[in-house]
């Protein structure tokens, strides 16, 4: 059993905790994973690090999840003792994972528990677990419990005062790239629901007050997605658990793991962003050699002639889209896309003002997805800029950009917003900001964009594109201007990585269901471990499909079938 430590602060309470379900920020992008939330409590357009910031708070080290809000309670998962840089990584063997418990109100400290690492563990080399680091999930709670996922290292619960409950191992494979795990698990009907698509290419159902695995599905077309499931209510008797993979949408049944349907997607080899849904219709944009889908949720089998409403050629990067009415917004190399949801026709792009590139070797690090406060829009890149856009049907106002920090930290997680309080995670601190009607300097914040910032309608621009973008003017006090040439200022995007060798699904097949719901694998069939990963150990690489011969289905040899096992009815 890994080594757990707890360590209590000593301004921690022995009372008992009380979540406010309401205004709680319980997973990764909030209610339902769509980055939306109304607030009573406005939250303020501008800020800085003298002004309308609440309070700041030290953290033991990086990390690229996001912090979640569960009543006053802030968590937030980092890790230190290797990998802090590239030039001196250290030993893995001091690889340790925090857990962070602070208060809302003034970020005080209440409570750390540290996991030492299971090795072996993916070394701190090449593009991937260099860009994000090991504390890339971001934690879950069910009101009574946080659940923090660190890959390898597997899943771990605790009550709200910082408690162990249990842990439970989910795998200890690499992917075929070694660039690590990012899906962050959600919860569901006592279940505790885990992608953990590198550490044995499987979705895992775990029981919430035991940790006992209810069911585990294994698919080869998990391979090459980090972003997070969503669950979407069809009816009172149905939720399908909706997941953006290499290729395709898939909704699975989140009582047992099964597939109930799937559709193509895009071309894109990579699944780095979160689909999103208004009702039951899913919004999915991709990288690299991909563009964007949407899908009504629901039927069975292969739904992608009959359920998919259109396709588009926008793309993201590692951002989530988020919606706002009738608009989808998407962040990309410091362009803000705006997209129709009926007909996914582009409506317009603005390039956000006074942003500074966030590139380096790795391309844009712009990790954090925009979230939507009531008709405000925030995006934070990795830098630390957080862009500010007032949306109305006219199309968005950039009205503020604004910093708390000019030390260099990285912000690599999505804000938390709970009660007109909104918390940002760097490398290094927590902040809070909330409206205390403090005025910030006018080198802090950006007017009112003129008529030539605003909206532009193009045939192809900004991400995917070379056409033309909104000019922007000077920005006082803001550092590396906008190009006037209409030119974007970020490196090459993340989703221009090459492509993992080997990872090709074959789309449109869907396996075949025994009575049972369980598709037979060859018995005879043999694993392989494919580059970069260890294999499984597992019996049979072969799968039976009805009136077919043996075979491997998509993905790597030795990954498991491309898609989840079985047919949910």
């Amino acid at each position: 059993m890994r080594c757990l430590g707890l360590v209590l602060a000593a301004a921690m309470t022995a009372a008992s905790f009380t979540a406010t379900a309401d205004d709680d920020w319980s997973r990764f992008r909030g209610p339902s994973g769509l980055g939306v939330t109304t607030s009573a409590t406005p939250l303020p357009a501008a800020w800085s690090a003298e002004a309308n910031l609440a309070w700041k708070a030290s953290l033991p080290g990086p990390g690229a999840s996001s912090p979640i809000i569960v009543g006053d309670r802030v968590f937030v998962t980092c890790y230190s003792g290797y990998g802090l840089t590239q030039e001196d990584p250290g030993d893995i063997n001091n690889l340790i994972r925090h857990l962070i418990c602070a208060d809302l109100q003034t970020g005080e400290q209440l409570w750390q528990a540290d996991v030492k690492a299971a090795l072996p563990e993916d070394p701190y080399t090449g593009i991937g677990v260099t860009a994000h680091g090991y504390a890339s999930h971001t934690p879950v709670s069910d009101g009574e419990r946080v659940f923090a996922f660190f890959g390898k290292s597997g899943v771990h619960a605790f009550d709200l005062d910082g408690t162990p409950l249990w842990q439970a191992e989910v795998g200890m494979e690499s992917d075929p790239t070694r660039w690590g795990s990012s899906s962050s698990p959600i919860v569901h009907e006592g279940l505790v629901i885990v992608t953990a698509s590198a550490e044995s290419q499987s979705i895992i159902g775990l029981d919430a007050a035991t940790g006992k695995e209810v069911w585990r599905q294994e698919a080869a077309g998990l391979d090459g997605m980090w972003g997070t499931p969503t669950l979407i209510s069809l009816s009172d008797s149905r939720t399908d658990l909706v997941m953006c993979v290499a290729r395709e949408l898939w909704g699975l049944d989140p009582a047992s793991g099964k597939l109930r349907w799937f559709a193509k997607a895009t071309d894109a080899e990579h699944a780095y962003a979160s689909a999103i849904f208004d009702g039951t219709r899913v919004f999915a944009f991709t990288g690299r050699g991909g563009g964007s889908v949407a899908v009504d949720a629901g039927g069975t089998g292969d739904v992608t002639s009959t359920n998919t409403v259109w396709n588009g050629g926008d793309t993201t990067a590692f951002a989530s889209a988020v919606q706002h009415d009738t608009g989808i917004y998407l962040v990309a190399r410091n362009i803000l896309t705006r997209v129709d949801a009926e007909t996914g026709k582009r409506i317009g792009q603005t390039r956000l003002q006074g942003a500074r590139a966030t590139g380096g070797r790795f391309g844009s690090l712009d990790y954090p997805s925009p979230i939507v406060v009531n008709d405000l829009l925030y995006s934070l890149n990795g830098s630390g800029q957080m862009f500010v856009f007032e949306l109305s049907d006219e199309g968005p106002t950039q009205i503020a950009v604004n910093e708390v920090t000019s030390s260099g930290e990285e912000f690599r997680g999505t804000p938390a917003v709970s009660d007109g309080r909104l918390v940002m995670r760097s490398s290094s601190h927590l902040y809070c900001v909330i409206d205390k009607g403090e005025t910030v300097d006018a080198s802090a914040a950006v007017a009112d964009a003129e008529d030539d910032a605003s909206e532009t309608d193009t045939a192809r621009g900004g991400p995917g594109g070379r056409g033309p973008v909104p000019r922007v003017r000077p920005v006082p006090g803001l550092g590396r201007q906008p190009d006037p040439r209409g030119r974007s200022q970020a490196a090459p995007g993340p989703g221009q990585y090459p492509p993992a060798r080997g990872v090709h699904l074959q789309r449109g097949l869907f396996p075949g269901a025994g009575a049972d719901g369980a598709v037979r694998r060859d018995p005879g069939g043999q694993h392989h471990a494919g580059p970069g990963h260890q294999a499984h150990g597992r019996p049979g690489s072969g799968l039976f499909l009805p009136g077919h011969p043996a075979r491997l289905h998509g993905g790597l040899p030795g990954r498991g079938p491309g898609h989840p096992r079985g047919h949910a009815d």
